[in-house]
């Protein structure tokens, strides 16, 4: 039972687009048959919630992720997922996925990039923003980025002009403000509390901004610098490069921007690089770089409550979940509440609660 209103969440005036191409297809079928995805993934990792066993809240997420991709009628391929096939027995890059995949009648349709558990560590200890996730994408349409860091500078909407990842952290603080009509005390900046950024701390906080640092999980943060109502204004700082093209997915629906850089530090981290057909490492990315697709799909379901999504709610007989559903060419964002029931109480009365 799902509840698919749509929430008000503000999107820039886009061109009228041509009809989906016939291999692609990102249709209410397959949208809902990510969203099932997600899903499935949050309720298999609320079980684990505050159980201190991050590995375990992990694995479960992937091994009900991967059930339910392989399930789906349409095909896909990870490009970006839980490592390389020698790493990783399940989601791991390269791996194939889905009717067409097991029938071998035809090559992927879909590329994903998938994190089962963003913020495992907020999982076992049951703090907020622990969300499942993936985005969807015709073939290429996604940045096959190493596991490595990246610098990271999101923002929503209305400062999308305004940033410069090579500016000083003052003059892009201000820019922001500015396009977003506000003070530069009223703007909020999220950060994660790691030890790297102390200089960044210092001078966002010279620059008399806002800080909210956070322990894990700045995808979920950057996502809702483009959510209205959100209180976040700006992401920054250094972050894992899986989860700079899961944000650049979100952001090219919501219209917001991401200036991205991998850092890459010694020759290891340049072998990885150029494994994947990386070759300038100073190049900065934008949203459309890192998720270059015309078509494309987010899906995130919350696992415990957070500033975006509701994490997972356990009834008599049931759960509840909450999910975010985007695609960048509907122009529209889903905020979806489903109802789950165990299979022994097909024939139970649920009583919604809002």
């Amino acid at each position: 039972m799902r509840n698919t209103n749509a929430e008000p969440i503000l999107f820039p005036s886009q061109p009228a687009r041509a009809p989906l191409d016939a291999g692609v297809a990102l249709d209410a079928g397959v949208a809902l048959g990510m969203l099932r995805v997600v899903e499935r993934a949050a309720l298999a990792a609320s079980d684990t919630v505050g159980q201190g066993d991050r590995h375990r809240s992990d694995q479960v997420a992937v091994e009900a992720m991967r059930a339910e991709l392989d399930a789906l009628p349409f095909a896909s391929r990870i490009v970006i997922g839980e490592g390389e096939r020698d790493e990783a027995p399940m989601l791991y890059i390269g791996e194939q996925l889905g009717g067409r995949a097991r029938s071998h009648a035809a090559a992927p349709t879909l590329d994903l990039a998938v994190d089962p558990l963003e913020g495992t560590n907020l999982c076992a200890t049951g703090a907020p923003n622990a969300i499942t996730v993936l985005a969807a994408s015709e073939r290429g349409g996604l940045l096959h980025a190493p596991d490595l860091y990246m610098e990271k500078l999101i923002v929503g909407p209305g400062a999308r002009g305004a940033i410069d990842l090579d500016a000083p952290v003052h003059d892009n603080l201000l820019a922001i403000a500015r396009a977003l009509g506000l003070s530069l005390d009223e703007l909020v900046v999220v950060v994660l509390d790691r030890p790297r950024h102390q200089q960044l701390i210092a001078q966002i906080r010279a620059a008399g901004a806002q800080i909210r640092l956070i322990s894990d999980g700045d995808l979920c943060a950057g996502i809702a610098t483009a959510v209205a109502g959100s209180g976040v204004h700006v992401v920054m700082g250094t972050g894992g490069a899986p989860e700079g093209v899961l944000a650049a997915a979100a952001l090219r629906c919501l219209g917001g921007e991401i200036h991205a850089r991998l850092v890459v530090s010694n020759e290891q981290h340049e072998a990885r690089c150029r494994a994947m057909g990386i070759s300038d490492f100073g190049r900065v990315y934008r949203a459309r770089d890192l998720a270059p697709g015309e078509h494309i799909l987010f899906a995130a379901s919350g696992v415990t409550d957070g500033s975006l999504l509701r994490g997972v709610h356990r009834f008599g007989g049931g759960a509840r979940t909450n999910s975010l559903l985007l695609q960048n060419r509907a122009q529209r964002a889903r905020f979806v509440d489903s109802i789950h029931l165990d299979e022994a109480d097909d024939d139970a009365v649920v009583q919604l609660r809002f």
